[in-house]
């Protein structure tokens, strides 16, 4: 199982970014896939995640971040709205095939899979 992530960069207070991560092989099931981030000097810490259905996101980002994936499930995307420089990090994509995983589980990083990371960059 493999999960690659693209769409960070260098943008400006204020501007939008969309995250996207895929899964494979598609025929992989995934009971949750969620967004972590890791800021220099910082701990990683979880943004957001699907959940048998369900959109679970931190209170940094909520309001402003929306996730969300395509009918196969395979795909998701961290929509980033209102960027802030604090929001800059390493963000990384996870999944779990555990179905037992429980979203508090899964807020304190304990997934299997991890994609690769992808830099997303809030200049002031």
């Amino acid at each position: 199982v493999q999960l690659q992530a693209s769409g960070g960069g260098l943008v400006q207070t204020g501007d939008s970014l969309r995250l996207s991560c895929t899964l494979s092989p598609r025929t992989s099931r995934m009971y949750v896939m969620g967004w972590f981030r890791q800021a220099p000097g910082k701990e990683r810490e979880f943004v957001a995640a699907f959940r048998q259905g369900t959109t679970y996101s931190s209170d940094a980002v909520k309001g402003r971040f929306t996730m969300s994936r395509d009918t196969a499930k395979t795909t998701v995307w961290l929509q980033m709205n209102d960027l802030k420089p604090e929001d800059t990090a390493v963000y990384y994509c996870a999944a779990s095939s555990s179905a037992v995983l429980t979203i508090v589980t899964m807020k304190k990083g304990e997934a299997e899979y991890w994609g690769q990371g992808t830099l997303v960059t809030v200049s002031s």
